[in-house]
């Protein structure tokens, strides 16, 4: 069975599309045991009225610490051997549970599977990456052409025919299928970041400690996308190249981080208008010291 945790804050209306997609599988798959909504502290009663007639338990937390915290206050709350950890802006395909569940358990040492993500559209959005590297910044910071944002280059991996799971190093954090044993390994999600490449760090925590990491395309979730964080842009800005900064502290060498902060030197003076590159620099620079 699995246990549902959903971290929210102030999108009640795509909360609820969320819960009605689960309330959906719940009643034609029969694994999903129980779903958390964890509420990081949202304005006024925000998602009060989502949450009526789908049977969840709500979690209020009394401020903001981020995805990881909100992840982990719902695993708590939880008691399944798998976590379906959800953002608020998702909907579930039919089927998504099911199929994800018959993945994980292909074997014991797997510990995450994650679902195909798509645009409200349908369009393709996010199929795993491998782990971040120099090229990344790069490819954030400047026009570079879509045909080479989506190529190995940039660290994107071939679908393959979208009918087989396969391996990735890390997959978005908008909808993970989390082994539990696999989480206490781990110790959990890593609360240090307060927003964004906190799947990152699981991911690398996880395979540090041997358990696999697949993406399966045929289960698949609509993710909306920056709902939330795009209530205060400046802000999550700096979020992003902080953490990327905390991020490589914590798995480059040395000598790895010096080319990565070099690289953001340059290719922030070199990005578009609509990158603040005095603060991009501040800010990975901040993370990668540790402050």
């Amino acid at each position: 069975m699995i246990s549902v945790v959903i971290v929210h804050w102030n999108t009640p209306d795509l909360l609820a599309a969320c819960l009605r997609s689960i309330q959906t599988e719940r009643e034609h798959s029969g694994c999903i045991s129980d779903v958390i909504v964890v509420d990081c502290d949202s304005d006024g009663d925000a998602c009060a009225f989502a949450l009526k007639g789908h049977g969840v338990e709500l979690l209020r937390l009394e401020r903001n610490d981020g995805y990881a915290t909100g992840c982990n206050a719902g695993l708590a709350r939880t008691s399944s051997d798998f976590i379906l950890f959800l953002n608020a802006d998702t909907e579930l395909k039919p089927g998504a549970t099911g199929t994800l569940l018959r993945c994980i358990n292909l074997n014991p040492r797997i510990g995450l599977v994650a679902p195909l993500l798509v645009n409200a559209n349908g369009t393709l959005q996010s199929d795993g990456y491998r782990f971040p590297g120099v090229a990344n910044v790069l490819f954030d910071l400047l026009p570079l052409p879509d045909r080479l944002r989506g190529s190995r280059l940039n660290g994107r991996l071939d679908p393959g025919n979208l009918f087989h799971p396969y391996t990735v190093d890390y997959a978005l954090g908008a909808a993970l299928l989390v082994r539990r044993a696999a989480l206490d390994q781990v110790g959990g999600w890593p609360e240090d970041y307060r927003m964004y490449s906190e799947e990152v760090d699981l991911a690398r925590r996880l395979d540090e400690a041997g358990w696999a990491r697949l993406l399966e395309p045929r289960a698949v979730v609509v993710h909306h996308g920056g709902a939330s964080t795009g209530q205060r842009p400046v802000e999550m800005q700096a979020a992003l190249w902080h953490s990327r900064g905390k991020y490589h502290r914590a798995w480059s060498t040395r000598t790895r981080q010096l080319a990565i902060r070099g690289t953001v030197e340059i290719a922030s003076r070199m990005s578009g208008n609509d990158v603040d590159g005095a603060e991009v620099r501040r800010s990975f620079a901040a993370g990668l010291a540790g402050r």
